[in-house]
């Protein structure tokens, strides 16, 4: 077989990375060694996989086509993996936890150093994610847990979800900003003026979600809440922020919070998993997830003082 596992990831690094040289980074090898691994396979299977733009990587479209088939076989045999060792153990492999942009990682460290304490030997592996990304991420299976589900749980069997509580958001502006100077609460139409700063979702077969817009406001889509809170304080644009992340810049001067007619509530977040997902890693997290005390630290953390 020309096609193998160690393949298609090497091939998945350079997509993921766009450069040959990042790809070797993350890989822990030199950029020359990986040029060469590529460049025989391309001979050994016929056809180009990467077109060379600069220092970028792009996929031809027979590499896009190989990729995308080969990411599913790349799942399986990871999923294959997990549920041999389950089956053997009970402990996964790996448990990839995606949390909500609205959850501070912070408050999962004491769970990491517990966990890693009693040496179950699952590998943990953190994603983040946004609006219907948390959702998505479950179904599409890039996810085994999702601490921080935004938005209301969607109806599907698969899913165990319970709720966590609710996250604090506020509408803020750099004090500079035009909207800054005008009395409160901020009525629509004068919202629907001014640039709004807003998060890309990272769902990729759901609906995307939008979250405290107006209709027909102009938005600057930035990659997540540290970029967001970074052009807020620049006068770039304005939105709602989860208090834990502006009380900094709230106290010191650097935004300021103001009202608006029809002012986002806050936001619900959910625990959720796969129901036929059974590993004791999983359930060990659950377990402490939904326990009075880390649910307590997340109350103090994202609500209002």
């Amino acid at each position: 077989m020309k096609l193998t596992l160690d393949a298609l990831l090497m091939l998945d690094a350079i997509d993921t990375a766009g450069s040959f040289a990042a790809a070797a980074r993350q890989l822990h090898r030199v950029p020359s060694a990986l040029t060469h691994a590529v460049r025989r396979l391309e001979d050994d299977l016929g056809f180009a996989i990467f077109e060379r733009v600069g220092r970028r990587a792009l996929l031809t479209p027979a590499g896009r086509t190989l990729l995308t088939d080969g990411r599913q076989l790349l799942a399986a045999a990871d999923a294959l993996e997990c549920r041999a060792k389950r089956v053997a153990t009970g402990w996964e492999v790996e448990l990839r936890i995606a949390l909500n942009a609205l959850v501070p990682f912070s408050l999962m460290l004491p769970l990491i150093q517990e966990f890693d304490t009693a040496r179950h030997g699952t590998r943990l592996r953190f994603s983040g994610e946004v609006l219907a990304g948390s959702w998505d991420a479950l179904g599409s299976g890039r996810a085994d847990l999702v601490v921080g589900a935004s938005g209301e749980a969607p109806r599907d069997a698969r899913f165990v979800s319970k709720p966590l509580g609710q996250a604090a958001l506020i509408f803020c502006m750099a004090p500079e900003h035009p909207l800054a100077a005008l009395p409160e609460p901020l009525p629509a139409h004068e919202l629907s003026k001014h640039r709004a700063v807003v998060l890309a979702d990272t769902t990729r077969s759901m609906q995307a979600r939008t979250a405290g817009m107006v209709i027909g406001q102009d938005t600057l889509v930035v990659p997540d809440h540290h970029a967001k809170l970074a052009a807020q304080i620049a006068g770039l644009g304005v939105g709602h922020l989860p208090y834990f992340l502006a009380a900094d810049a709230l106290t010191d001067g650097r935004l300021v919070r103001r009202q608006t007619d029809a002012n986002r509530s806050d936001e619900p977040l959910y625990l959720a998993w796969r129901r036929d997902h059974d590993g004791r890693a999983l359930q060990w997290f659950v377990e402490r997830l939904t326990a009075a005390p880390w649910q307590a630290q997340l109350a103090q953390a994202v609500r209002l003082p």
